[in-house]
């Protein structure tokens, strides 16, 4: 069987696709291993067990002292040492890389060794480990789309692969708003939503009693935030529910009439495949500013608001909200305009991309 070796790791934001891959080339016939860190590892639990991992020595510049910052290229020559015995070993066909630190000693030991290589960026904007190879690679699949690209790179969009449960609600009937229970999903990262908690209760409070009074709010707020968020709603007699985390959000996605939401890739790839209304925010201190790079796709096709995060406040969003919920047919033409941005079949797309390089030897 060709083999796929799979270099990914830092964040879940790297692995959920690399997940998704490793998933559709074990049913086309493929071994797969996922090269990754100690740290990746901790996010490598819902990979298929036919998945062998394996952890690389690897750094980054980004956390630990002196010392630590000191010690990292050598940490990174030894994984890639490493990474080059393994291939030796037992060579891939191609390797796919999906950003983060961890994937370098990978793609550094197949740049060496010649082996068939790609990248999959997920943002509109390459991350630091894509920027270094982009030129060394022989494809570079674009979950955003467009992507900031080096002068001379192809880049080719495959889209964002999404979970079963996004796909098993790709293009539902959507409901424009009137007069009956409407739904207002608000959604933020982890380090994103603070603002959203701060900014969102008093922008809905701020809406016509005739839209506010049919409307149903779900909110993501951290926990620190929770409190205060409840507190803000029931003060202005808004129904909500307010949680650190919704493990359903591909249903409440699907019923939504409008979203709030940041613009990180996975929730821009969500919004798109299953098609609503949003107002999208983009978290300001997103590396690259690469957040207001994931929502260009969907602000251009006239499919969501952008609200920059230094001109966000509720009066502002307040106003957008009863623009799109206020005009039924608009809201009704912005789910269809967000559908057809979406790339439902971002997994098999990267999974032809990646027989496309497998070369008879």
């Amino acid at each position: 069987m060709p083999l796929l070796l799979i270099a990914a790791g830092g964040t879940g934001g790297h692995m959920f696709p690399a997940q998704a891959l490793a998933e559709e080339m074990l049913a086309r016939g493929w071994r797969v291993k996922l090269s990754t860190d100690a740290r990746g590892a901790r996010y490598a639990g819902g990979f298929p067990a036919a998945v062998q991992i394996v952890e690389v020595g690897s750094a980054t510049f980004a956390r630990g002292g002196i010392a630590a910052k000191l010690m990292v290229p050598f940490r990174i020559a030894g994984g890639v040492l490493g990474a080059v015995m393994s291939m030796l070993r037992d060579r891939p066909d191609v390797v796919v890389g999906f950003g983060g630190y961890p994937s370098i000693p990978a793609l550094t030991a197949a740049w060496a060794l010649r082996r068939p290589r790609m990248i999959h960026e997920q943002n509109g904007v390459l991350g630091r480990v894509n920027q270094i190879f982009a030129t060394r690679v022989d494809r570079v699949a674009c979950g955003t789309w467009p992507t900031d690209l080096p002068a001379g790179v192809k880049g080719e969009h495959t889209g964002n692969p999404v979970r079963t449960a996004v796909l098993e609600r790709a293009g539902a009937g959507y409901i424009a708003p009137g007069d009956y229970p409407m739904d207002l999903l608000v959604i933020g990262g982890s380090q994103g939503a603070r603002i959203l908690s701060d900014v969102v209760p008093g922008a809905v409070a701020a809406l016509p009693e005739s839209m506010r009074t049919h409307l149903r709010v779900a909110h993501q707020a951290r926990a620190e935030d929770l409190e205060r968020v409840v507190a803000a709603y029931e003060a202005a007699d808004i129904s909500a529910e307010v949680a650190p985390f919704f493990n359903d959000i591909p249903r409440r996605l699907s019923e939504a009439q409008l979203v709030v939401s940041r613009s990180g890739a996975s929730s821009v790839a969500d919004i798109s495949v299953i098609g609503r209304p949003s107002i999208l925010i983009p978290f300001a201190a997103a590396t690259g500013d690469h957040q207001s790079a994931n929502a260009r796709g969907l602000v251009a096709a006239e499919a969501a608001i952008l609200i920059p995060e230094n001109q966000l406040d509720a009066s502002t969003l307040s106003t957008q909200m009863a623009a799109v919920l206020g005009d039924p047919a608009a809201a009704l033409q912005m789910a269809r305009n967000a559908q057809a941005q979406g790339r439902p079949d971002a997994t098999l797309r990267l999974a032809a991309l990646v027989e496309t390089l497998v070369t008879k030897e």
